[in-house]
């Protein structure tokens, strides 16, 4: 349903408050309908209200608890939603997903309450979701949920992430709060779900909180997806408006001497969207301002994503989307992932910037807008990309890996008056402050093509890859994982146990050369890690980094180990300036290491030795 046909949350608000003043008569037919539909919603949440805590005070089976608890993933709840991983079974079901919904339902109504100091009525909630195929059921669920909770709900259908966020912000929709359903870059069998307030996403603990209140309500009920969805949701064209927003953005600031309303025009840009939610950028956005979009791959949303995994991180999707800007002779080709909450891009001359570069080109629109400003990144990023930051007068502050912790990194910093416009970890998601500190791949590529706009408009013949021509590139890198040999519920604290040992292996002085990264003031040029004084209560995971050198090489390189919060494996990435000074350093790490502390009794260091041995991993 049209945005301009569909009641807004504002429109009904309106009605239910002035109820008892409204004479019924003189509405509108579409006024009639919208306020018959906020009776009945009302009617039934106050039936759901009076309900009570009574009809859950069963027997809560710890094993059905725990079913909930293990969807947690982070900041965001995910799982198998179908049939056909080998060794896994389908752990989100409608069941879970409604009870989930409803914790959040009622989490939010208490947030509000608690920050009104009065009870609250006509709590808004939009859901929207990506293409997957097992996103109309859930969907059913994540409704009924929310019903259950007192909310009223508005069915976005497919949208991103971003969009989600900013159906909470933008008039006339603002929603009090809103769910993604969505699993990322995860393979078509998995699903999930992210949570978005005013305020941004949730963090670990506020979702923590959630999914115990979901597991109780699980445990107790045990039964097919509630029959109690009595009002239907309303179906809201949220992407058109976020569209528009866009636009705008694009407009404003490029603000084009010739043609305002068409900037794109003359220019080529490539769109792979991996049959994710991401195809609205190129019918939506790029042909509405004129851009030449022919070439464009994989628009049409299909969750079994069929061509490759939508993920600017994924081979497959950037060689493709290189091959297509190169036979095209095109400006830029854009990857998007499933939900367009990451992006990465490809320039004139068919070069892919994703990763260390993708951070590297926005450091420098960014820096140049903003002079002086501190960079955060996760600690993986290359010692070149610190330089690169800092020769262009910024600052980098390398932090704990995962991009919540990134991103609240980067809104703390700002609170303790250090100017910090860019947060962005290396697995492309990237968030502007002057962006709500949201992480949107799709506003990402609007700054990148801007900048690559303006760069024409100023007599520029280059493409947008020479803002990164003097990014030096490491010698080597290398991620490796190590299995955690345990029951699954012992898995993190196994894990703990490993990476707190390494750092007390270094701090000892037991690994000859290695020497851990430490956290000064976070706006030095040199970088800077966390500290135990500066972790914050939501921390996932543990996760240490260190500089390594040794008489034969000096100093070449490091390692970083972190505790997964997807699996029970424990990844260390490697970077070095020199040739062999990886296999230098797995070496050093599993001698030195793993088979002298007696960790390797519990981790699958397998990996490890094939590298060892080989030299790779082929």
């Amino acid at each position: 349903m049209a945005a301009s046909t569909s009641p807004t949350p504002n429109l009904l608000i309106s009605l239910h408050r002035n109820a008892k003043k409204t004479n019924y008569h003189s509405l509108s037919l579409h006024n009639k309908l919208c306020f018959s539909s906020f009776v009945k919603f009302n009617k039934s949440v106050i039936s759901l209200r009076s309900c009570g805590a009574a009809k859950y005070d069963g027997v809560v089976v710890d094993e059905e608890l725990d079913k909930i608890r293990r969807l947690q993933n982070g900041s965001d709840v995910r799982g198998v939603a179908l049939e056909g991983e080998k060794g896994r079974t389908v752990d989100l079901t409608p069941p879970a997903v409604e009870a989930i919904a409803e914790s959040f339902g009622e989490w939010v109504v208490r947030g509000l309450e608690k920050e009104k100091g009065y009870l609250v009525e006509n709590v808004s909630v939009s859901l929207g979701r990506d293409p997957r195929v097992t996103g109309s059921k859930l969907s059913v669920a994540v409704f009924a949920g929310l019903t259950r909770g007192g909310c009223m709900v508005f069915d976005m259908g497919l949208a991103t992430t971003p969009a989600c966020f900013m159906s909470t912000l933008l008039p006339p929709f603002e929603y009090d709060a809103s769910i993604m359903m969505t699993a990322s870059h995860l393979p078509y069998t998995r699903n999930g779900l992210k949570f978005f307030t005013k305020r941004g996403g949730l963090t670990s603990l506020e979702v923590e909180e959630i999914c115990d209140n979901a597991a109780r309500k699980y445990a107790n009920r045990m039964a097919k997806v509630s029959s109690l969805l009595k009002v239907l949701p309303i179906k809201v064209d949220f992407m058109s408006a976020y569209s528009e927003h866009l636009r705008e953005i694009i407009k404003e600031r490029i603000s084009h001497p010739l043609h305002y309303e068409t900037p794109l025009k003359g220019f080529q840009i490539i769109v792979n969207a991996g049959n994710g939610s991401g195809g609205f950028f190129t019918w939506d956005v790029l042909d509405k301002l004129g851009a030449d979009t022919f070439g464009s791959l994989h628009l049409k949303p299909d969750g079994m994503f069929p061509n490759h995994i939508p993920n600017p991180e994924d081979k497959i999707a950037m060689a493709m989307t290189r091959s297509a800007v190169l036979e095209n002779s095109a400006d830029l080709g854009i990857v998007f992932d499933t939900d367009v909450d990451r992006s990465g891009v490809v320039d004139n001359e068919g070069n892919a910037i994703n990763g260390d570069r993708l951070i590297a080109l926005m450091s420098a629109i960014v820096l140049k807008e903003n002079p002086g400003s501190t960079i955060v990144t996760d600690a993986r990023t290359s010692m070149s990309l610190t330089k690169f930051i800092t020769d262009r007068g910024g600052h980098h502050c390398l932090y704990r890996v995962g991009y919540r912790n990134v991103i609240d990194k980067g809104v703390h910093l700002n609170k303790d008056g250090i100017e910090t416009h860019l947060m962005i970890e290396t697995s492309g998601h990237g968030a502007l402050k002057e962006n709500h500190f949201l992480d949107d791949g799709a506003y990402m590529v609007v700054k990148i093509i801007i900048e690559m706009v303006r760069m024409k408009l100023g007599g520029s013949d280059e493409g947008i890859g020479s803002l990164i021509k003097d990014l030096e590139e490491p010698c080597e890198s290398i991620e490796l994982r190590i299995n955690i040999i345990s029951e699954p519920r012992d898995a993190k604290a196994k894990g703990l146990e490993a990476i707190e040992t390494f750092r007390n292996y270094i701090e000892e002085g037991m690994l000859k050369g290695w020497e851990l990264d430490s956290c000064g003031d976070c706006w030095v040029s040199e970088g800077c890690l966390v500290d135990t004084n500066d972790t914050p209560a939501h921390i996932d995971a543990q996760m240490y980094r260190a500089r390594v050198s040794n008489d034969e090489l000096g100093q070449h390189g490091w390692i970083h180990m972190r505790q997964s919060i997807h699996n029970p494996n424990i990844a260390v990435n490697m970077q070095s300036s020199v040739q062999g000074g990886c296999l230098s350093m797995a070496r050093a790490l599993r001698d030195d290491f793993l088979k002298a502390s007696g960790v390797d009794t519990f981790l699958d260091i397998a990996q490890i030795d094939k590298f060892v041995e080989n030299g790779s991993l082929a």
